[in-house]
């Protein structure tokens, strides 16, 4: 399995073992982290996880565990920028397939990347996005 995007969900429940997170999912992340290739983190997903810890929807050891795997060395999780490249993508996902616009970095950090996207949000999976789950 080559290198994976995930989606904030995707990459909470995979650092903390939560068993919500798919058996596909699970097995294409430990296949990529096992090969040596990289996990993409898209950095809306760092947003978005402070954002929850905030709200209290998530403990802040969730974003903890993002924060140590980001800092690792060699990295297994890498954060992908929000660049051009992303917002040249952003065109090509659907906002009506994918109306929230989070969703839609997401999916567009993936396809500017050339990767397939762990998530299990249903909207994005029906897009024309290559998913895992």
């Amino acid at each position: 399995m080559p290198s994976v995007a995930v989606d904030t969900h995707a990459i909470v429940w995979y650092l903390s073992g939560d068993k919500r997170l798919s058996g596909r999912a699970m097995d294409a992340l430990d296949t990529a982290t096992a090969a040596g290739y990289v996990i993409y983190v898209p950095s809306i997903c760092l947003v978005e996880l402070t954002y929850l810890v905030e709200k209290g929807r998530l403990p802040s050891i969730a974003r903890d565990r993002l924060i140590n795997v980001l800092d690792d060395q060699p990295a297994t999780c890498r954060l992908a920028p929000l660049d051009r490249m992303v917002a040249n993508a952003l065109a090509s996902i659907n906002r009506d397939d994918v109306p929230d616009l989070p969703d839609r970095i997401v999916s567009a950090t993936a396809l500017a990347l050339q990767v397939p996207l762990v998530s299990r949000d249903g909207m994005i999976r029906a897009s024309a996005v290559e998913t895992i789950w």
